[in-house]
């Protein structure tokens, strides 16, 4: 069904399913294969099948997604973490693995995969802030289930910065809304599922880098770095707009297909 439907991975999303349904994975699926199966499991899998076909994520369904090792709860409302994602992950592990100093800020947390990540990893000092609802309940159910130390902060990255101190982070992160806005309808359905104010970053994809660079380089330690996950095509203009603004000895790292995926720079003040 999955394959007809023109769902890509079917195999990998069928066993997942199976999986989630029954409570049993592939060893056990190919040792007791021949089992009879409970109806009502069968009829509550060809249910979560439909769901699929309609577009509906494969994530969502689940209610849980794993990223770096850990275990996110997922759902309509709140940005899936993705693989690439990992790439800028390793860009602030890199950073931070020569620091005494480790506080972090996360913005744009959404269900808090990079802090809680950082945190897990690192054992530093992480504050994630997000400002929808939805996506911050995530978020702090996502620390209870990591037994994570992140504290959470609801705030709206664009105005919230001067609730922090200047010269307080060691490292900020953002994953932000970067999708142009034009462009949103013409994103593959299940992406179409996901919220789009986690999604739309403006009439030309770069309004949060902006706004970030501006507002939140003065909470950063001299020294201190600022890492974006990008997207295509973007890592020239965020790089020139990181440079205007202090940062300097840029790494910028491809994801699993090539594309110039995440940047990171450090912050020299006497280069403004």
């Amino acid at each position: 069904m999955l394959l007809q439907a023109g769902i890509e991975n079917a195999g990998f999303e069928a066993q997942c399913l199976v999986e989630y349904i029954f409570g049993v994975d592939r060893v056990h699926l190919i040792a007791n294969g021949n089992e009879e199966a409970d109806v009502g499991k069968v009829n509550k899998l060809f249910e979560l099948v439909r769901r699929r076909i309609n577009r509906e994520p494969l994530q969502y369904i689940l209610g849980q997604w794993s990223f770096m090792g850990f275990d996110f709860k997922v759902g309509t409302g709140v940005l899936i973490p993705r693989d690439d994602t990992e790439v800028v992950v390793n860009l602030c592990l890199d950073f931070l693995s020569g620091r005494q100093s480790k506080k972090v800020a996360d913005l744009c947390s959404g269900s808090g995969a990079i802090g809680i990540a950082i945190q897990k990893i690192t054992n530093s000092n992480v504050t994630a802030v997000e400002l929808d609802n939805t996506a911050f309940g995530y978020l702090e159910q996502n620390i209870k289930l990591n037994n994570s130390s992140v504290t959470a902060v609801k705030g709206d990255i664009l105005s919230c910065y001067d609730r922090f101190s200047d010269n307080e982070f060691d490292l900020i992160v953002s994953n932000p809304p970067y999708i142009i806005s034009d462009e949103i309808q013409s994103l593959q359905a299940e992406v179409q599922k996901e919220p789009v104010m986690a999604l739309d970053g403006g009439a030309d994809g770069f309004d949060f880098y902006r706004a970030i660079i501006a507002n939140w380089s003065k909470k950063l330690k001299p020294g201190g770095a600022l890492a974006f996950e990008l997207g295509e095509n973007q890592a020239d203009t965020v790089k020139t707009l990181m440079s205007a603004n202090g940062f300097d000895d840029f790494k910028i790292s491809l994801d699993f297909g090539g594309v110039q995926r995440a940047i990171i720079g450090t912050l020299h003040r006497d280069n403004i």
